[in-house]
């Protein structure tokens, strides 16, 4: 099979390439593609946590929303001053865009290393519980910070979200846990899904690869999160609820626990799903909701069970 950079590389080639006739994609079907790639991110993202290293996490979407806040407040209170009153030109805005996209994600990776520590030493339903209230602290310590809007959210955010970005980090998440996976570094993060007990017996800190999965996870969970506020143009705190983290669980497991294609492709029927039921939308999500029930009970081991690539053992 390929190598994962060939794939990063058509991926940028293929986002230049829509970059530069995106004028002429229908606006509505540009928004949707737009909302696939920052949800294939969030999916690709958390499945290096829950399925190859083997946690469950229920608080991917307070990461996704440290990484929002983060980079919307760069470039709604920094940006202005460093483009000036014209707005600066269109390179200049790109810059400070990416520069606000990595504080966002390294910020969400803080704090996925502040969760991290003490709570990935717990395993099975204690740490999708305890990752689960840290979630939740984060959504609500926004809720209550009024210099970013508080309860109101924080509104204002430039439209500097394009598909160019969205599909540039969505090649290199995907480059970044391919590559990972498939080291000999990542031998480490397979043997702590297979069995941590005996990955310890041997001499693994499988604590330490664990907190290495999370805060990844967390980065790109975050730059995620940066491309979603700049997309809509404002956020609040209840958009990164506990639902949105069950969403992205949904894929991860929709597309198979350890298969990062299987998830791609969970996460773009999931996000283009709710869409297709538009004409019967008062029944939308009841429908919505059986089908994932009918697919569960159906496929237990995944909708997508085959890999692009395996590990070499």
């Amino acid at each position: 099979m390929p190598r994962p950079h060939l794939y990063l590389l058509a991926t940028l080639a293929i986002a230049f390439g829509l970059s530069r006739i995106s004028d002429r994609i229908d606006p509505y079907h540009l928004d949707v593609l737009i909302g696939v790639g920052i949800n294939v991110i969030l999916a690709v993202s958390l499945n290096l946590v829950n399925g190859y290293t083997g946690q469950f996490s229920l608080g991917h979407a307070g990461f996704m929303s440290v990484g929002a806040y983060l980079t919307a407040a760069v470039t709604v209170f920094l940006g202005p001053r460093l483009l000036g009153a014209d707005g600066g030109t269109a390179f200049y805005q790109g810059a400070i865009f990416l520069a606000a996209l990595i504080a966002g994600g390294c910020g969400a990776a803080l704090a996925g290393l502040a969760v991290g520590i003490p709570s990935l030493r717990l395993k099975g339903d204690y740490l999708a519980l305890v990752t689960l209230g840290f979630g939740e602290i984060i959504r609500v310590i926004f809720q209550n910070f009024e210099p970013l809007g508080g309860a109101l959210g924080l509104n204002g955010i430039p439209a500097f979200t394009t598909i160019f970005w969205v599909l540039a980090f969505v090649g290199l998440a995907f480059f970044v846990v391919t590559s990972l996976i498939n080291s000999t570094y990542g031998r480490g993060f397979l043997a702590t899904h297979d069995d941590e007990i005996a990955s310890e017996a041997v001499g693994l800190n499988t604590t330490r690869y664990k907190i290495v999965a999370f805060v990844i996870g967390a980065f790109f969970a975050g730059t995620a999160g940066g491309l979603y506020g700049h997309f809509k143009m404002t956020i609040t705190p209840t958009g990164f609820d506990f639902t949105k983290s069950i969403e992205i669980v949904v894929m991860v497991i929709l597309g198979g626990m350890g298969n990062t294609l299987g998830v791609i492709l969970a996460a773009i029927l999931l996000t283009l799903l709710p869409e297709i039921l538009r004409p019967v939308a008062e029944y939308r999500m009841i429908i919505y909701s059986l089908m994932l029930i009918v697919l569960m009970l159906a496929r237990p081991q995944g909708l997508f069970n085959f890999k692009l690539s395996k590990a070499k053992s």
